[in-house]
């Protein structure tokens, strides 16, 4: 039976091309409009696993879904970078110059606005999902429009693409994490990395604290983010990735940490994925 993965957007999207990279068997996908309902699918046990974008290389953290992964109890078993390419498309036997609008995700459209530059008379739109539009593009077959998209979006839409790689800064990496909410986690032997939270007193040394009982056990802090406690107007969970090269060593400083935390959760151990 093909498991059923939970991807934000529809097919042709960034999320879907990591499922598609990621997982070596025949999937089943799940498009979910939302962050929200691709935790709720998980929690109604609609998804065995998910796709979830994290954070970016320009863009920076994307602090919701951390909430998410909180709120929803879910398990990080995996992750995936991905380079992002915006490539810009629209109708066969059309041109750029043809174009009056293209239309693409907010963040598509401002890490591709140099290249917009040279075409003053093309007006940029904001919309939800960069493989959506590329879509109703095809579907309606809306002449003078172009989309901003990835290549696997102009091969399912049938779409000319009239110029790629156009985002600004070329090096653009996303990393996605694999999640689930029960089933099987990863095993001992194959984990190097854990992301876990935690919530300290409001005093003075305490983070500082915490930093060195990762120093002091050899692992390596590649991540730090930290949300307010709604409950409590000063007080901050912090969100961390560490990696190790000892489990032994990982958990040595997991059980410190939570002796010394008000409140402790593992959100995931699994394998780490180079770029």
């Amino acid at each position: 039976m093909q498991p059923i993965i939970a991807i934000q957007g529809i097919k042709g999207s960034f999320h879907h091309q990591v499922a598609l990279d990621y997982y070596s068997s025949e999937i089943k996908i799940l498009e979910c409009l939302t962050f929200n309902a691709l935790a709720g699918s998980l929690a109604s046990g609609e998804a065995d696993q998910a796709v979830m974008a994290i954070e970016n290389s320009i863009a920076g953290s994307i602090i919701p879904n951390y909430a998410l992964l909180d709120e929803y109890n879910l398990q990080i078993v995996g992750e995936f970078h991905l380079k992002i390419e915006h490539n810009l498309m629209g109708l066969t036997g059309q041109s750029i110059t043809d174009l009056k609008e293209v239309h693409s995700h907010p963040m598509a459209l401002l890490q591709c606005k140099k290249f917009f530059s040279n075409y003053p008379n093309i007006r940029l739109v904001e919309a939800e999902d960069t493989a959506d539009i590329a879509r109703k593009i095809e579907e309606d077959q809306i002449k003078g429009i172009g989309a901003i998209a990835s290549l696997k979006a102009s091969e399912l839409f049938n779409l000319d693409v009239f110029a790629e790689s156009i985002q600004t800064i070329k090096n653009n990496v996303t990393r996605f994490v694999i999640v689930q909410a029960k089933g099987n986690l990863v095993p001992e032997q194959k984990i190097n990395k854990a992301a876990l939270k935690f919530v300290l007193d409001h005093k003075r040394g305490s983070l500082a604290a915490i930093l060195n009982v990762l120093s002091d056990c050899k692992l390596n802090l590649t991540k730090i983010q930290s949300l307010p406690v709604i409950e409590t107007p000063g007080k901050y969970s912090f969100f961390v990735d560490v990696t190790f090269e000892s489990f032994e060593d990982y958990v040595k400083a997991r059980t410190i940490i939570e002796i010394m935390a008000t409140e402790f959760k593992i959100l995931g151990e699994y394998p780490k994925n180079t770029i």
